[in-house]
């Protein structure tokens, strides 16, 4: 490599990071931006989340000329049925996480983002037969505990953080296996549910219950548009820094959202933390720790000469 090629790979290189941390950063301001439109219903908050990011996201491909996987996502049945599958998957976690905001559960949402890339592995493991290490057993081990000893410490199972983290994961898993990008992936998804959102607003509209009056309630249409860039804006960067970061790099700071909402929830919403509670998040921790040690070794070995 030259001395111009490697000065670009790291200019490249800087700018994944750059992208990634204002993705993630969004991601995890996410909680404070709903919590603020708490009185909205949960079922507006989703609908407007689709409309606003649809305009938002195809201003964005066209810009970049990236428009030309949609035409064949729409005549290909089988990328149109797995797209079905991950816009159902990924609107049922924007509506379970506004719920946990609204309801005060922020501290379990953040647990669900915490034990995702673990979930992710477990699915690989029992649908695509992929083996894993003795250091990710012991990390999927650690974080079992955790959401046992959780389960102990509030009497029941954290079912919002393992839905959170269920369905997000599954949703990783159907993306895998179609070929479309994630940028043209999403807009297909949030196109797919458009039909829906619309006729869910004009219900709200119709019962005089609508909480989007640009005349009548400014300050609450606004926010309500903002829901669009709060969805499609960290999709974009994400992808935008995968394309130049390594997997290990962009999986350790995929850790920086739910650190986010978790330090949200206990230090600016005031959810209590009790003992039984953190213990549970201490041994998620540590089995995140380990986990992302085996993707680190992983791929310093992959990366390592023949």
């Amino acid at each position: 490599m030259t001395g111009a090629q490697s000065a670009t790979a790291t200019a490249e290189r800087h700018k994944g990071v750059a992208f990634a941390v204002i993705g993630f950063m969004t991601w995890g301001f996410s909680a404070w931006f709903y919590k603020q439109i708490t009185y909205v219903d949960p079922i507006e908050i989703i609908a407007h989340r689709v409309i606003w990011a649809v305009p938002i996201a195809a201003v964005i491909l066209t810009l970049i000329g990236r428009t030309h996987d949609l035409k064949r996502a729409f005549t290909t049945s089988r990328i149109l049925v797995v797209l079905c599958i991950t816009s159902l998957l990924v609107s049922a976690n924007w509506f379970v996480f506004v719920i946990a905001v609204k309801e005060g559960w922020v501290l379990e949402a953040s647990l669900g983002y915490f034990i995702n890339p673990m979930m992710s592995v477990l699915i690989g493991l029992v649908l695509l037969g992929e083996r894993m290490n003795p250091l990710q057993w012991i990390a999927i081990g650690l974080a079992a505990a955790g959401v046992a000893v959780q389960a102990i410490a509030i009497g029941s199972l954290p079912w919002v953080g393992l839905f959170l983290a269920a369905t997000f994961a599954a949703y990783g898993y159907f993306r895998k296996t179609v070929d479309i990008g994630p940028a043209q992936g999403f807009l297909v998804e949030t196109l797919l549910l458009l039909p829906l959102a619309i006729v869910v607003a004009v219900y709200f509209a119709v019962q005089g219950t609508s909480h989007f009056s640009p005349i009548g309630d400014p300050g609450t249409s606004v926010w309500l548009m903002l829901c669009g860039p709060m969805t499609a804006g960290p999709l974009i960067f994400f992808a935008s820094a995968a394309r130049r970061l390594r997997l290990a790099t962009l999986g350790l700071m995929q850790y920086i959202a739910p650190s986010m909402i978790f330090v949200t929830a206990v230090f600016v919403f005031g959810e209590p933390i009790e003992l039984g509670r953190l213990a549970s998040f201490a041994l998620i921790w540590s089995g995140l720790a380990v986990f992302s040690f085996a993707a680190l070794r992983a791929e310093r070995q992959r990366l390592r000469p023949a």
